[in-house]
């Protein structure tokens, strides 16, 4: 079964294209800047994007915000909380919260592509409290304690 996402575009961006899949095998749909100034992001400098888009996913599903490969290597722009998650219930305009991690100022232009959107079936846990862990060969060891690195 296809997971059907319903998207509005907010008044005002219908000139911005919708998130669609730009291959049969991409995992993400390209995400859009509706600013409508250019946003100077300078190194060190984070900002938050709006998208113009309002999106609603069927409950067990999540969007999750990614960066986009090319931003990140040939700018060192990414996203702050990567992977960002979009909830089954928000209905607010999705924000993208990039991050300049390169050397010089960055600028962000209307109709620019500045994240990818993967949906993701997510799994609900039901809590359990117990006195004690089953015990493994790792134990809590974390934090590169399996190698270098």
């Amino acid at each position: 079964m296809q997971c059907v996402l319903k998207l509005i575009q907010e008044p005002g961006n219908e000139d911005l294209p919708v998130p669609f899949y730009q291959t049969d095998g991409s995992a993400g749909m390209d995400l859009y800047a509706a600013v409508t100034d250019m946003v100077t992001l300078s190194p060190g400098q984070v900002t938050l994007v709006p998208t113009g888009i309002r999106i609603a996913l069927p409950h067990g599903y999540e969007a999750q915000i990614r960066p986009r490969s090319g931003l990140a290597l040939k700018h060192g722009i990414g996203l702050l909380n990567s992977p960002g998650t979009v909830d089954s219930d928000y209905r607010g305009v999705i924000g993208v919260v990039l991050f300049n991690f390169g050397p010089g100022p960055f600028v962000i232009k209307r109709g620019d592509r500045i994240a990818q959107m993967v949906i993701s079936k997510v799994e609900t846990a039901v809590i359990r409290i117990v006195n004690a862990l089953d015990g493994t060969g790792r134990g809590d060891g974390g934090f590169g304690s399996t190698g270098s690195g």
